[in-house]
């Protein structure tokens, strides 16, 4: 008999119906206005911090739903806006400057869904609210790092083949590495040393015949700015995961720009706290042979630098930069056999094969990691934007008890919270070349809301449309298809939830919109095409299978089309754009599964396999 299905079709079907229902229900709860509140350089969160400050809101008379530590950090809960503003004062007064008050929305799941995954769809910065910034890295400062890391490497370079030279020094304004030497043999010797350790290395002729002047190639050059802005975008996205902001956007625009979404978070000055400072880190050897209190008198020893720690210590240190924060991987703060504070460090292969060389015959010395900021000042450049200027301080410095390699520690560290810090700060990363805000905006969650409300009731009233023009003029099959287009809703809504990157944006939801009309589609070409089998005069049974099985064709045709279009917007498109693309082809697979397979189920288990003289279409 036609149109019969086995029963295991049918259970398959509603299991994945009732998964996506499962998942599409944390939608349902709303997100509580909350405070995120973690710790900066100096401070530490614990759970005395928490009794803290849930005491210091209860005193201040704020109701807070929860107050609860987690990672490291605490997620303070409110019921309304008003109160979680008025508590961000209160735990401002009460903490100060080491720690980090961000206004932050945070699901409001309930447990038993939360231990299946289940969570609220990702929404975009126009539907929750947020901050938006627009990053420009800058490049010079990179090219600058690479001259002067350069330099390091020739000096070694000639010293390690015996070759003599006078002076090796960066010439930062072209990009180049000006090399003096003592004989014309030392000349042809140091080129053709350096140009067989690295073949992209351009040189040239000095001012005399005992100078070379050392330039990097084009290709190498560009290598250089794709490398620091790649790495920048990695590091940023890793400070903020650091930080706990939820579901950040962090990706590139254009050559030298970055954009920066923080969802949810509603203090542009908070947010640029969360950021972090645009900060690079180094390890220098401690110049212990140095006069310190000349270097404090302006004579500094040349091959020296005057440094400050935070307490205001000076410090005189190499100029020679063992490592930089690129090469960590990781870092965790723990405790030493002592039961004094440390911070485990692990570095990548090249870092830790350069670390191993520097150390060889340090054992003994002392090393500092060196915290280097770079902040706007009030000159601005050619470019139209402030000049950074570079601010640097020591935040550690301990003694080298053996020779480091990819595995070491830091110790001397005064505290467990900062121990904690520093850890956070190096396992987030040092930023290859520093970065300055040009673009920031805020949009307020109050607008975020009115464009879910104002989204939502235009998908309200575009279902209800659909629905009951399907009913009239479909009748009974109408109602089939409506139960579809429900399905198909719930479907769209589930599977956003489940994939962790899809994001729902303003045009994602004129994308559902555009979804609810274009998912009756299907069903309007299965049911016309049966009414033409009717028509011509073929069996209720025969209709219905053969309406099914000739408008397939026509489905896929029009819907892989639509998809292929969907496709090319989310690969070329940006931010809303991919928005959009995202739930128009998520809408328009489960659309053609309810359309086909759904409706086809319930027609079959009405009207399938039986004797029937007419059918309601």
């Amino acid at each position: 008999m036609l149109n019969q299905n086995p029963v295991w079709r049918y259970f398959l079907v509603l299991g994945m119906l009732l998964l996506a229902l499962v998942y599409a229900l944390p939608n349902l709860y709303p997100e509580d206005p909350a405070l995120n509140i973690s710790a900066t350089r100096g401070g530490s969160v614990d759970d005395a911090t928490r009794a803290r400050l849930e005491q210091s809101f209860i005193d201040a008379n704020i109701a807070a739903k929860s107050v609860v530590l987690e990672n490291g950090q605490v997620l303070a809960r409110f019921n309304s806006t008003e109160d979680q503003l008025q508590a961000r004062e209160v735990a401002n007064q009460l903490l100060g400057i080491n720690f980090i008050t961000a206004l932050n929305l945070a699901p409001a799941t309930p447990d038993w869904l939360s231990a299946i995954g289940a969570s609220p769809m990702k929404l975009g910065l126009d539907l929750r609210g947020g901050v938006h910034f627009l990053m420009a890295v800058d490049m010079k400062a990179a090219l600058d790092k690479n001259v002067n890391d350069m330099v390091q490497t020739f000096r070694a370079d000639l010293r390690e083949d015996k070759i003599r030279y006078r002076s090796v020094q960066p010439d930062l304004a072209n990009s180049r590495v000006i090399v003096s030497l003592r004989t014309a043999e030392d000349v042809a010797a140091a080129e053709a040393a350096l140009k067989a350790r690295d073949r992209e290395l351009v040189f040239s002729q000095g001012s005399d015949d005992l100078t070379l002047l050392v330039g990097i190639s084009e290709i190498r050059l560009k290598e250089i700015r794709e490398y620091a802005l790649e790495q920048n975008i990695t590091i940023i996205r890793n400070r903020v995961n650091e930080i706990g902001v939820a579901e950040p956007l962090v990706q590139r625009q254009g050559a030298d720009r970055i954009v920066v979404q923080l969802p949810g978070v509603q203090d542009t000055a908070q947010a640029k706290e969360i950021l972090g400072a645009t900060a690079s880190l180094e390890f220098r050897l401690v110049d212990e042979e140095g006069d310190l209190a000349a270097a404090l008198e302006g004579r500094v020893p040349p091959n020296a630098e005057l440094y400050y720690t935070r307490d205001g210590r000076p410090l005189l240190l190499e100029k020679r930069i063992m490592l930089t924060g690129e090469h960590i991987t990781g870092a965790n703060s723990a405790f030493d056999e002592y039961s004094r504070p440390q911070v485990s460090i692990k570095l990548d292969a090249k870092g830790g094969n350069m670390l191993s060389a520097a150390t060889r015959d340090a054992i003994g010395r002392r090393m500092a990691s060196v915290f280097i900021e770079y902040k706007p000042g009030t000159e601005i450049g050619a470019d139209g934007n402030p000049i950074l200027i570079k601010q640097q301080e020591v935040i550690n410095d301990a003694t080298i008890q053996a020779r480091l390699g990819r595995d070491f520690r830091i110790t001397g560290i005064n505290s467990p919270g900062e121990a904690q810090n520093l850890a956070t700060l190096l396992r987030a990363g040092a930023l290859i070349a520093p970065i300055q805000i040009i673009e920031e905006r805020t949009i307020g969650p109050s607008l975020g809301k009115e464009n879910i409300e104002l989204g939502v009731t235009a998908i309200q009233w575009g279902m209800v449309a659909v629905l009951v023009f399907m009913v009239i003029y479909y009748k009974a099959f109408g109602v089939v298809a409506n139960l579809a287009l429900v399905a198909n809703l719930v479907l769209i809504v589930g599977v956003m939830s489940m994939i962790p990157g899809a994001t729902l944006t303003l045009p994602g939801m004129a994308g559902i919109v555009l979804t609810v009309g274009m998912a009756v589609d299907a069903n309007v070409l299965i049911f016309e095409r049966i009414r033409e089998e009717l028509a011509e005069g073929r069996s209720v049974q025969q209709a219905i299978h053969q309406g099914y099985d000739r408008a397939f064709a026509t489905i896929a045709d029009s819907n892989i089309t639509t998809l292929l279009v969907a496709l090319i917007l989310f690969g070329i498109g940006t931010g809303p754009v991919k928005g959009f693309a995202v739930t128009l082809a998520i809408g328009i697979l489960t659309s053609i599964f309810t359309a086909v397979v759904g409706t086809r189920l319930v027609v079959n288990l009405i009207w399938g396999g039986r004797r029937v003289q007419s059918l309601p279409i």
